[in-house]
């Protein structure tokens, strides 16, 4: 890490030299931490595994109160100079992967290998570690810091997790989602999504005997194709794609049913609405002999930080002030949670990697003292502008 990132406009002099040199000391540990904690299973919707460790852990690392709600998400405290507003920092702790996975990690010269790895172990263990290294710092936050490790974040979770906490606090003025993989984004802007599992069905029967009988498979792709020609506008991005197609019984019969998968996206709310109700417009059509149900799998809103916002702005200058280029990001993260309901959020990553959502995932070891840089820098100067009101 550059000397210059001693220099940031944001967290500067000798606060910016004590989190430089804590950074670096801690990245061994974060990194051993991360490799722990991977080989834990959290599949999404069966965390519970991971939700254990992380409160025990929480329990012998210096926060003040460590709760864990219905669904498993674990939320601890750590005091700050002012109670309110809090700053809220998020760690989702499910994978993609099911619980039959084989869980290892290995190393090399430069990379550590694993299922979840980058994805979201190291953001955990750096999560965690925040009080740990604030304390090395000689730092107490300006406001009381909410550390969780939520559930529900991948597929069809929904962001169940983040939804709970918070709603179980009001008081939280301010959101960093972490991830381990992408250092040097900012994602600002909430990527919001619908999703729904359309069956049809119609009456089946034999091939050569019953022709001219409604097929199901038929209707199903003569509905995607309808959908494929919906236009769609380029700014605000605005997506559809039909994610798996199933159905029929063998290949001499009218197929009685087939189900698809269809995922809507969009950065602009009313314009994932308008796409939805051109959606349910071809979906409900009457259709001879045929019925079309669709079942709302789920929703994630959409939002935007402005990337002129303090909160963006900040993040971005600790990145330049480190000569990383900083990225503005959509994606759908937990901040698609805060960020839609006006609360100033980013998420931002902790360092480079590559095969994420794959069982050779890995992440780079080096540069991960730069994003724990990053996220103590973000932490210490936004929880100051909340306590001062300052954060716009």
């Amino acid at each position: 890490m550059p000397r210059s990132a001693q220099l940031t406009p944001v967290v500067h002099g000798d606060i910016g030299a004590a989190l430089f040199r804590v950074a670096g000391e801690f990245a061994p540990r974060v990194l051993a931490l991360a490799e722990e904690i991977a080989a834990i299973p959290a599949p999404t919707g069966d965390e519970k595994l991971r939700t254990t460790f992380v409160r025990d852990r929480m329990a012998t690392l210096g926060y003040d109160a460590v709760d864990v709600d219905a669904l498993g998400n674990v939320v601890g405290r750590l005091q700050g100079l002012a109670a309110e507003p809090r700053l809220l920092i998020a760690a989702h702790l499910d994978t993609v992967f099911p619980m039959s996975t084989r869980l290892s990690v290995r190393n090399d010269k430069k990379r550590s290998y694993g299922p979840g790895i980058g994805d979201n172990c190291l953001g955990i263990a750096a999560a965690l570690l925040i009080p740990s290294m604030l304390e090395a710092a000689g730092l107490r936050p300006d406001v009381d810091l909410l550390i969780t490790g939520n559930v529900g974040e991948e597929g069809l979770g929904n962001l169940r997790g983040m939804v709970a906490v918070m709603d179980d606090h009001p008081e939280v003025g301010a959101v960093i989602a972490i991830e381990g993989h992408n250092l040097g984004r900012v994602t600002h802007i909430a990527v919001g999504s619908m999703r729904y599992r359309i069956v049809v069905e119609g009456p089946g029967g034999h091939s050569w005997g019953d022709f001219g009988k409604r097929n199901a498979i038929h209707v199903a792709a003569s509905i995607i194709a309808e959908l494929d020609d919906l236009e769609l506008p380029g700014s605000p991005k605005t997506t559809l794609s039909v994610g798996t197609i199933e159905g029929g019984i063998s290949v001499n019969t009218i197929a009685p049913s087939c189900t698809f998968l269809l995922d809507l996206r969009s950065v602009d709310a009313a314009e994932l609405a308008n796409l939805n109700s051109a959606v349910e417009r071809i979906l409900k059509r009457k259709r001879k002999d045929i019925s079309v149900n669709a079942e709302l799998l789920g929703v994630r809103p959409a939002g935007q930080v402005p990337h002129h916002a303090r909160i963006t702005r900040i993040a971005s200058a600790i990145l330049e002030a480190m000569g990383i280029t900083p990225t503005g990001d959509a994606s759908s993260t937990d901040a698609n949670i805060p960020i839609s309901r006006g609360i100033p959020a980013v998420c931002i990553g902790l360092t480079h990697g590559g095969n994420v959502h794959k069982e050779d995932e890995y992440i780079e070891r080096e540069p991960v003292a730069r994003g724990l840089y990053q996220l103590l820098g973000l932490t210490v100067s936004v929880a100051e502008e909340l306590r001062f009101g300052q954060l716009t």
